[in-house]
């Protein structure tokens, strides 16, 4: 799982495109990916350029991206929909069999 993750793009004219130096292969684990768009620390670009790494590279991957939250909303509870994430990482566990059903 990859929540708000950082340094994983690099900006390439007018766009972003996955960092060089994070290595994604087709043996890259399936990955669970999480982040808010007005996150001020790491940008949601990184998460986007990860996301479609992940894809080209043939990497099962869901993303889930939420326009508020910030940066380290974490487990705590809030009115934020955001907070309502460990349900759907516990349901994806479950859909690539890591937990029992």
């Amino acid at each position: 799982m990859a929540i708000y993750p950082g340094h994983l793009a690099k900006e390439k004219g007018d766009r972003f495109e996955l960092n060089p130096n994070v290595p994604v292969t087709k043996q890259t684990p399936t990955t669970f990916l999480l982040q808010a768009e007005d996150d001020h620390v790491d940008d949601v670009n990184d998460s986007l350029a990860y996301y479609i790494g992940l894809k080209d590279a043939g990497v099962p991957v869901e993303m889930h991206l939420y326009a508020q939250g910030g940066h380290a909303f974490g487990l705590k509870a809030s009115k934020s929909p955001i907070s309502q994430w460990p349900g759907l990482a516990e349901k994806w566990l479950k859909t690539i069999g890591i937990t029992p059903q």
